[in-house]
């Protein structure tokens, strides 16, 4: 393109990305619509247009940037700065004066006015800016660190790329500054999903909380981008700190802003209009458009807050009021059990129709042969019925009285799965039940998934998106169909080019070279993760041997007790697992491997780990034990032959002096070892 026409094309495309910008914020943010879809779609368009015959004029902040392009292998910790705690509970009007009062007697003062917010449930993230641009989007994680999940959050439209100078002078917010809020899914969407999951045969999910968690962390931005989530913004933060000195004022700030505040709060001048406020909004909650589970309170100002200070794991200056769960009388016309994607069944209660919280609930989940029995639950029974949570319907109890009688037919759980004849079991000391059959189209697409993965087969490439149409289209009803694919298989799905369809082949080609300890692994059985599978490889130096190994020859391998060896000996117990060995072996994957020799300096002794061990990792003291033919034990007793201590040794030194068991660092257990 002639110089001479850059600076007004780049002059138009600022234009547009303005524009865009305006109308993403009337529509995401204030619900307030001025143009129609296709008038947005064709500004857009005319963006990426400009753009893509344009690279130079492309940069991180254009709304035609929200969507990333390649799938993440996973995501980085990032350290919070400064902790997003959770917040204490009240579930009465006299628990939340008896935390009034607390924080009357610890600021020495009464004419303390409080926010109030709806507790929107969601997950909570905290996006960081630096010049008014979107840096960084971190899960709450466990407080301290969480995750950046950066490149899922840029496809949340209302979540702003960039905030101008305008907007950042008039809120008086500084140029580099973080805030916290609340994800989550609208219910209208949340139930556009489901329908279309069950249109295509696919398990619903159970609440929007939970799927804007799998959401969030999914590692395709393109799928995140694909489920209208919403997110509302009720903190602001520099350095850490707060920075206006009132609530009110910080929740006004990010509203001018163009950050979407939830605009259902109150400020209120004592506890009474608190409780007036939530009094209201409890039987207001099901007309909203999305869940809530009760009544956020805080101490207005910044500067009390910081006096209130913190316990161990909550602020002493906020509190949540939560809402009874709400629950309804009717009766189980059956109970079915329902396969997950992880193979464990479900009981299913099917409900009479039953409206609670302005939901029509028709499935109550009963958990496991346990719960049923601890209910007491027959099909015909009447039941009380709650959404756990707000969300979750669950059956409560029996109801037992002369207007609902007992029913009389007992549920009894299935041995083999109702999906696909697979062997059902449950293993000692569970309480599921799981379907063992590697095959079973209820967990096709995450054994698929799995399988896939960076640290199994490593097949670039195979994403969520991309393993759903294979799925749902019949094209793999097993991972060893993965090895029958063709390109010319994979160009009648969806999005996928020739480049891609190459990619892709190639990848599955290259898995077949990956050594017998992935195979192992990619199997999926229960129990057996990355390690396992590596012991037991070096152990019996074949899938064979595997397949035909006793309980007890299982048991000899490192790590491998009881638990994994009964799980090993189901998994291989089943036809249809043994006919995906086979498939696979005709696929050309690797089933032998080197078995590891054993040393014989340490065999019978008994070592016991405790402490900061310095020049080796736990794990890799107990392998140069066990290598050398030794064991490791949790705990010291008169059995034990040597304790290994490291810095700042705990009651297990002491128990060994106690006993008299001899007390060695890492050096002599080298040697002892060598």
């Amino acid at each position: 393109m002639p110089t001479a026409v850059e600076p007004k094309l780049e002059k138009k495309a600022e234009a547009l990305r303005e524009k865009i910008r305006h109308h993403e914020y009337r529509y995401y943010v204030l619900d307030d619509p001025e143009i129609s879809d296709a008038e947005f779609d064709k500004l857009m368009n005319e963006l990426k247009r400009i753009e893509s015959e344009n690279p130079a004029l492309i940069n991180p902040d254009s709304p035609t940037q929200r969507v990333g392009g390649k799938p993440r292998e996973g995501f980085l910790k990032a350290k919070h700065s400064s902790p997003m705690l959770s917040l204490d509970n009240a579930y009465s009007e006299d628990e939340l004066r008896d935390w009034q009062r607390r924080v009357h007697e610890l600021s020495g003062r009464t004419d303390i006015e409080y926010m109030c917010e709806l507790k929107l449930d969601g997950m909570s993230l905290a996006l960081v800016y630096k010049e008014g641009r979107f840096e960084r989007g971190i899960t709450r994680g466990d407080g301290s660190i969480g995750e950046d999940v950066t490149s899922n959050v840029r496809t949340v439209r209302s979540v702003p790329l960039t905030v101008a100078k305008e907007r950042l002078k008039k809120s008086a917010i500084p140029s580099d500054f973080e805030v916290r809020g609340e994800m989550l899914m609208p219910i209208a969407a949340f139930r556009k999903m489901n329908e279309e999951r069950e249109q295509h045969g696919l398990a619903a999910f159970a609440n929007p909380r939970n799927f804007t968690a799998g959401t969030v962390r999914q590692l395709e931005p393109s799928i995140t981008a694909q489920r209208r989530m919403d997110y509302f913004a009720y903190m602001l933060l520099r350095d850490g700190k707060t920075y206006f000195d009132r609530q009110s004022k910080t929740m006004n700030a990010l509203e001018m802003a163009g950050f979407k505040v939830n605009p259902n709060r109150k400020l209120a001048k004592n506890l009474d209009e608190v409780w007036k406020f939530i009094q209201s909004w409890e039987g207001r909650r099901a007309s909203l458009p999305y869940e809530i589970d009760g009544i956020v309170i805080k101490v207005d100002s910044t500067a009390w807050q910081r006096e209130l200070g913190f316990t161990g794991k909550a602020p002493r200056w906020a509190i949540a009021y939560k809402y009874a769960a709400r629950g309804g009388i009717t009766q189980i016309e059956n109970i079915v059990p329902q396969v997950g994607r992880t193979g464990k069944l479900t009981p299913v209660a099917w409900l009479k129709p039953v409206p609670i919280g302005g939901t029509t609930v028709a499935r109550a989940t009963l958990h496991n042969l346990d719960e049923i029995a601890r209910l007491g639950v027959k099909i015909g029974d009447w039941v009380e019925v709650e959404r756990g949570g707000d969300v979750i319907p669950k059956v409560v109890k029996v109801v037992e009285d002369a207007a609902h009688p007992r029913g009389t037919k007992q549920f009894e759980m299935p041995e083999h799965c109702p999906v696909c004849g697979g062997n059902v079991v449950r293993t000692e000391g569970e309480a599921d039940h799981r379907c063992v059959n590697a095959n079973c189209p209820a967990k096709l697409q995450g054994t698929i998934l799995h399988f896939a993965s960076r640290h199994v087969m490593n097949i670039d490439g195979l994403g969520e998106s991309l393993v759903n149409q294979l799925s749902e289209r019949g094209m793999v009803k097993n991972v060893a169909d993965l090895y029958k694919l063709t390109k010319e298989d994979l160009l009648r799905l969806d999005r996928i080019g020739e480049k891609t369809a190459d990619n892709v082949l190639a990848e599955i080609a290259n898995s077949r070279k990956l050594p017998l300890e992935r195979v192992i692994f990619g199997l999926g059985i229960r129990f057996v993760g990355e390690r396992t599978a590596k012991f037991l490889a070096e152990h019996f130096g074949s899938l064979d041997a595997i397949m035909n190994a006793s309980a007890e020859q299982l048991e000899e391998v490192n790590e491998v007790g009881p638990r994994i060896a009964e799980s090993i000996g189901e998994f291989f117990a089943d036809a249809h697992n043994h006919d995906l060995v086979e498939d696979l072996r005709k696929a050309g994957l690797i089933f032998t491997g080197q078995k590891k020799a054993k040393g014989t300096k340490l065999v019978g002794k008994t070592f016991v780990l405790t402490g900061t061990l310095e020049r080796h990792t736990r794990d890799e003291a107990k392998l140069m034990i066990e290598d050398a033919g030794g064991r490791v034990s949790g705990s010291v007793s008169k059995k034990t032959d040597y304790v290994v201590a490291g810095t700042d040794a705990g009651s297990k030194l002491d128990k060994a002096r106690e006993l008299g068991v001899s007390v060695i660092g890492e050096e002599e257990l080298e040697k002892l070892a060598g």
